[in-house]
């Protein structure tokens, strides 16, 4: 008897375990809902913050006038390909570097006002603004290589921000607008907000660029930059003739009264002369075959006025 009643309770407890698992499972159901339903409305909370601040650091980076510098690795690779030349110019008058106490962050190219800038690579145009105290109308362009490229100085802009342009589309005329003593193009690539020296992937005597990628190394890229500089780097002092700017003729040697008469004659912008160490009015009017006379009237001095080392005249 005893046995069938511990049969009994057995069985009843099993029929009892069983009709109560689904109301459990149910229970635990139930009481996991809400928590499901907090969770879902985190994340989507945390979608919208995260959404929302992806948003603000691409208006942040869309509207500031330069990308905030961030920090580059120690080796990367930029694909050149698909490039179009600046400008027709093969004539660099300022390097990338330390420049008069301060950091010059591209090339100066000679160009003459008017003359057609264009888009290095295709992307979309990020700025179209005008600074008085610097880089007067200047324009600048993302590219889908990861580079950005600025264009300074230039006396008309042709394009509007957040227009798309195509590798070699015109996007300025040359000039000599903002922070500028003649006309020339200021041209620099950044990447990741660094400015790099244009050098390194442009040859402008050459029309091209250095090779189809360039590849960045932290630890080599200072003497990678100064070996750039030597070999693509400025050459001469100035008065260049148009040929000599848009043409084959490469001849950067000492200017002569002829050779400057040619440059007047060809360009309408302002040349000066950086005075150097030891130079007086007399060795500069030889140099740059102009009299003495025209450079006084040029600069507003007399002809014993003591030039400074580092002094800009002017001598067209």
């Amino acid at each position: 008897m005893n046995l069938k009643k511990a049969i009994k309770t057995i069985v009843i407890t099993a029929l009892f375990a069983m009709t109560a698992t689904p109301s459990m499972g149910q229970d635990l159901l139930a009481r996991q809902a809400p928590v499901d339903r907090k969770m879902k409305v985190a994340d989507t909370i945390s979608m919208k913050v995260n959404y929302t601040l992806a948003v603000e650091e691409t208006m942040e980076e869309w509207t500031n006038t330069f990308r905030r510098s961030k920090a580059l690795n120690d080796n990367f690779r930029i694909d050149l390909r698909g490039f179009k030349m600046p400008c027709d110019s093969r004539v660099i008058t300022s390097n990338f570097g330390a420049r008069w106490g301060r950091m010059h962050k591209g090339l100066d190219i000679k160009v003459y006002t008017g003359d057609t800038i264009r888009s290095a690579w295709s992307g979309k145009v990020r700025i179209v603004k005008y600074e008085a105290g610097g880089y007067g109308k200047y324009v600048v362009v993302q590219h889908y290589n990861g580079l950005e490229t600025i264009y300074g100085h230039m006396s008309k802009q042709l394009v509007r921000e957040g227009q798309d342009v195509r590798a070699g589309e015109p996007i300025g005329l040359g000039g000599n607008t903002g922070r500028s003593t003649g006309s020339h193009l200021h041209f620099e690539t950044r990447y990741k907000g660094v400015a790099l020296n244009p050098a390194l992937m442009f040859d402008f005597r050459a029309r091209d660029i250095t090779d189809d990628y360039f590849v960045y190394n932290r630890a080599t890229y200072e003497r990678q930059s100064a070996e750039a500089t030597r070999l693509r780097g400025k050459r001469g002092n100035g008065g260049y003739t148009r040929e000599e700017v848009t043409g084959n003729k490469h001849s950067y040697n000492e200017v002569t009264p002829q050779k400057a008469e040619q440059a007047s004659v060809s360009q309408s912008a302002k040349l000066y002369h950086k005075v150097a160490h030891g130079e007086t009015l007399y060795s500069i009017s030889r140099k740059r075959g102009v009299s003495v006379d025209t450079l006084c009237k040029l600069n507003n001095i007399g002809k014993n006025f003591k030039v400074r080392t580092g002094q800009m005249l002017r001598y067209s």
